[in-house]
């Protein structure tokens, strides 16, 4: 069983930028796809950004496409989010999420894919 760890977030300007950290224990992260939900209030969690068990392969929400970078770090054990350009639609609790995979090239969409959660984080973007 894999502990999520997460880190970063907080206030930050229109147009500022943030990296959110998630890091893993208990099991090496080189076994779990992972991803980056949020959920702003009133509305339902969402991902934001996926990454296979590789690295090689990542997933990103339309709207934060060019803007957000998801990565990950074996040796650290953890995975980023990367956070530019932020917009005050960015606002909301910020999860990371793992699923334990054999396929090292598949990331994953949905939320009941994964079985592993953050304890999440709140990001806010004043206008």
């Amino acid at each position: 069983q894999v502990q999520l760890v997460q880190s970063g977030g907080g206030l930050v300007q229109a147009g500022g930028s943030l990296r959110l950290s998630c890091a893993a224990s208990g099991r090496t992260i080189s076994n779990y796809a992972m991803g980056w939900f949020r959920q702003a209030p009133g509305k339902e969690r969402e991902l934001v950004a996926a990454i296979s068990r590789s690295g090689s392969v990542t997933y990103y929400k339309s709207s934060v496409k060019g803007r957000f970078t998801i990565s990950r770090d074996s040796a650290e054990n953890t995975v980023y989010l990367q956070m530019n350009s932020l917009k005050p639609e960015d606002t909301a609790v910020y999860y990371c999420a793992a699923k334990s995979v054999y396929s090292g090239t598949t990331y994953y969409l949905r939320e009941y894919d994964y079985t592993y959660w953050g304890q999440g984080t709140q990001v806010t973007v004043s206008s």
